[in-house]
């Protein structure tokens, strides 16, 4: 049985961050054949091309590890109809310099989180945009928008929803068989 190496973006820096709750939920969740890693992301100096030829040791480091993973899973919420800027700066430090990108052919799949009605339907959608020209084969089924988070979490940030809960474990039974499919092969 193989046993991929998944990076998990947050895109929220928030400390009390439903994204990052529910990030350590599919941690805890993850079956034996994913080993789910949070990678920093609020550290990364935003993305200046001007900065290629001696780039940020911060840069050089995220792509570094980012290049060691199998796969990636996006946890996301909604800003103004789209991804946090954190999380866009981190998409487009990984795929610079032209030619060189992190994020090439390495299977990902995106949950959105929300306290609102729509789960972050709309980071979800047009994070996957992104993802066709970064050659991340993104999964589509099944579509994980999680709404209502400040229902899912005891105070210690558990999840405690068990309809939640069975959702993730097939979301992530799902994500094992797309990385079976589509992870290369090493």
């Amino acid at each position: 049985m193989t046993k991929f190496k998944i990076a998990v973006l947050v895109g929220s820096l928030r400390r009390e961050s439903w994204n990052r709750k529910m990030a350590n939920a599919l941690i805890k969740s993850a079956s034996d054949s994913l080993s789910l890693e949070i990678i920093n992301i609020g550290h990364l100096p935003f993305y200046n091309e001007d900065l290629e030829d001696t780039p940020p040791i911060e840069w050089i480091g995220f792509r570094k590890q980012l290049a060691s993973f199998d796969g990636v899973l996006f946890v996301t919420p909604e800003y103004n109809r789209s991804v946090p800027a954190v999380l866009k700066n981190a998409i487009d430090v990984g795929s610079r310099p032209y030619g060189k990108s992190c994020w090439s052919g390495k299977p990902g799949a995106i949950i959105s989180v929300s306290p609102g009605n729509i789960g972050a339907f709309g980071a979800n959608h047009h994070l996957r945009q992104s993802l066709v020209f970064l050659n991340v084969p993104a999964m589509a089924q099944p579509e994980a928008y999680i709404s209502a988070a400040a229902k899912l979490f005891d105070a210690n940030g558990a999840l405690i929803n068990e309809s939640t809960q069975e959702f993730l474990n097939n979301f992530l039974k799902a994500f094992t068989h797309w990385m079976d499919n589509n992870a290369e092969k090493k």
